[in-house]
């Protein structure tokens, strides 16, 4: 198998630029996914209806999502246009809608903080250069004083009443799905626009902080289950496990753990993407979870990420137990029997990856079941090219989150290049995070043109992608072309 070097495409297709603009939202809000886990567990443990309540430690729950949240989000979401300077401005302009409204402005945030980044990043351009010697530092302060005072002022008298209106009509848009029971519905759209990677955006800019409105009208929000349940994916997987062939049959035993209890879906995408029909599993599977959550009211008080069932578990309310594991295995029975039924029906997936992988990597033995794991999809689908490896000193493996997959892919590699002796680093980060002295990065087949689109930059990077993050086979591959050439 040959790692490949891939040109950039003349045109962004839509997919490309869903995943950037998913990928944008979702980046504000999982730098901060433990401050929300945090005050996901305060609420859960002591407001009134919660396990031990306590009227002192429950102060923390108000002004940490009036204030403490959507200031975090804002300074991320600045930081992320515009370094440390649009992070400040971002925390300062968004000070002003908080203020001026009763509801939690965490979708404002994500609008005022890289509006005032880019504001500022203009402002600092028309003194460029022009700033005599020793005034920087007083410049740069008074100017990120003055423009975030006026748009402060600005945030408080006129932008407010609007974030106010949207947010209403969003509320209630929401009230009325959950009314009408159709929330279960939202798996037609929300199972197949997972496996294009856009799991993050959907989870993380979208539920979430519509999630959290209701957790602060109602105690918890079935929403943040519409994609963060990994019930039905799990169901895939055990389907592999009794009736995969081949080495995807092999890997699912491990895939089915780091599913379930790492939390990584990313790790069970190939499994679709092999088979696109699949897809139907999960989609029938959460809309029996949803539907049980939503007519026995289930929920969490946060979005439980990763989407372990441990975390899942953690951020169940008090009185929403039952439901909420039923619901789970549920939709985890529903889906994996579904994909039985595909996979016992399906003629074309013959037995022949296993024969594959071990012509490239040697005998596979359970043992080495997780180096393996999504192996079935590699089946030569890489473009070839060539790569020089006299300028690589530096390795950046690059998913959606930066967390996840990419984690446990940069760790992987690391562990090869180590042991083939090669003078390299090997990191993990966010495709939007892309540092500016990386040699090659390394990211999923499906996200290469985001990835050149937003590192378009830096042309002095090469790229390599890979069809399983968790294949060890086209890691294995990548060293050797590192050695070879």
């Amino acid at each position: 198998m040959e790692g490949k070097v891939s040109v950039p495409s003349k045109s962004v297709d839509w997919k490309t630029k869903v995943q950037k603009f998913g990928g944008m939202l979702s980046s504000m809000i999982m730098p901060n996914i433990g401050a929300f886990i945090a005050w996901g567990l305060i609420t859960a443990l002591f407001i009134p209806t919660g396990w031990f309540p306590n009227e002192t430690l429950g102060q923390l729950v108000d002004p940490s999502i009036k204030y403490l949240l959507p200031l975090l989000i804002a300074y991320t979401a600045g930081a992320n246009v515009y370094d440390r300077r649009g992070g400040v401005i971002g925390a300062v302009a968004t000070m002003g809608i908080i203020i001026g409204s009763d509801m939690p402005m965490l979708m404002g945030a994500m609008v005022m903080g890289p509006i005032a980044a880019i504001i500022i990043r203009k402002v600092d351009k028309l003194y460029e250069g022009k700033v005599k010697p020793g005034l920087e530092m007083l410049v740069d302060n008074f100017s990120i004083g003055i423009v975030g005072g006026i748009l402060m002022i600005l945030g408080l008298i006129a932008i407010e009443p609007i974030f106010n209106v949207i947010l209403s009509g969003l509320s209630t848009g929401v009230n009325w799905f959950v009314d009408k029971n159709l929330i279960p519905l939202t798996s037609i759209f929300v199972a197949p626009a997972q496996v294009l990677f856009l799991n993050n955006a959907i989870n993380h800019g979208i539920m979430s902080p519509l999630g959290i409105e209701q957790v602060v009208e109602t105690g918890k929000s079935i929403l943040f289950l519409v994609e963060g349940n990994s019930g039905p994916l799990v169901g895939v997987m055990l389907a592999f496990c009794f009736f995969g062939k081949g080495v995807a049959k092999k890997t699912a035993p491990a895939s089915t753990i780091i599913v379930m209890f790492g939390g990584i879906a990313e790790v069970y995408f190939p499994y679709i993407l092999m088979k696109p029909i699949l897809v139907l599993a999960p989609i029938f599977g959460s809309m029996t979870s949803l539907t049980i959550f939503q007519f026995f009211g289930g929920g969490t008080v946060a979005v439980p990420s990763p989407g372990s069932i441990i975390a899942f578990l953690l951020m169940t309310p008090k009185g929403s137990f039952i439901v909420n594991i039923v619901g789970y295995f549920a939709g985890m029975g529903v889906s994996c029997l579904i994909a039985s039924f595909l996979l016992k029906r399906d003629k074309t997936m013959v037995d022949d990856t296993e024969e594959l992988i071990e012509t490239e990597v040697g005998p596979i033995n359970d043992g080495a079941a997780l180096e393996h794991v999504a192996a079935a999809t590699n089946t030569g689908q890489t473009i070839t090219g060539e790569i020089d490896p006299s300028r690589i000193h530096k390795i950046v493996v690059a998913c959606d989150a930066g967390m996840g997959s990419s984690a446990m892919g940069a760790s992987m590699l690391k562990t090869k290049v180590n042991k083939a002796m090669l003078n390299m680093e090997v990191i993990n980060k966010s495709i939007n995070n892309i540092p500016n002295d990386a040699d090659l990065v390394i990211t999923h087949e499906d996200l290469l043109d985001r990835a050149m689109e937003n590192n378009k930059d830096k042309p002095n990077i090469q790229y390599l992608t890979l069809s399983a993050f968790m294949d060890g086979a086209q890691y294995d591959a990548i060293v050797k072309k590192l050695k070879d050439e």
